[in-house]
């Protein structure tokens, strides 16, 4: 079935309630791909037995227009028990690579969260630098409430970045194409060469530098 017309349940989130953790949250990254600007973890903490109206609209956030996601939101931000963001920057990411700068983001975006998170659900991993009790879930963006909702405020939150990081490093458009790698992107950072924001050891903008390929 396509991702898009799956929808979101709290069946994993349940699974937790009935072994008695209380604040099970939902975590999920965005920006793993992008060439330019950090990667962005969010960790979402919704109330158990939790109904809203809108939460019939929470989807991936990969699968939302821009404005769904805005409003989506803040619906979260005000429905949830907690949120909890965290990033890693493109220097870290240079420093030691994107997974586990990824991880990192994941790790501070929990710790972000008050009430601290008594369990996890992360989309597809399971994240050893966090002793909770976690389940990774496959398509957990796509199937698991809690997680679509974290990968909007990830997703949200991030755009809002890039959207600041085109007014100060003009000419990339970064506001179009948030940092990933579309032709556009590829052809201003061959015009106009790499930012501050830029990932270096990103093939893209390493070949821009004339830098030899890291094969460590």
């Amino acid at each position: 079935m396509a991702n898009a017309r799956r929808v979101p349940s709290f069946t994993e989130e349940k699974l937790f309630h009935a072994q008695g953790y209380r604040f099970v949250a939902g975590v999920d990254e965005v920006g793993r791909g992008a060439l330019a600007g950090p990667v962005f973890a969010a960790a979402v903490i919704l109330p158990r037995g939790f109904r809203a109206p809108w939460l019939k609209l929470v989807r991936d956030s990969k699968l939302l227009t821009p404005q769904r996601r805005e409003e989506l939101f803040t619906h979260i931000q005000w429905g949830a028990v907690a949120v909890g963001v965290g990033s890693a920057d493109c220097a870290t990411i240079d420093r030691v690579g994107i997974a586990p700068a990824t991880r990192l983001a994941m790790k501070r975006a929990i710790q972000a969260l008050d009430p601290a998170a008594d369990s996890l659900l992360i989309d597809y991993f399971t994240l050893r630098e966090v002793d909770l009790p976690q389940k990774g879930v496959p398509d957990g963006d796509t199937l698991c409430y809690s997680i679509a909702c974290a990968s909007i405020m990830a997703k949200v939150t991030r755009d809002r970045l890039m959207m600041e990081l085109d007014r100060q490093y003009p000419g990339y458009l970064f506001a179009r194409h948030k940092g990933y790698g579309t032709e556009e992107h590829v052809a201003c950072l061959r015009r106009l060469g790499p930012s501050p924001v830029h990932r270096r050891n990103f093939r893209p903008v390493r070949e821009s530098l004339d830098l030899p390929e890291d094969t460590a």
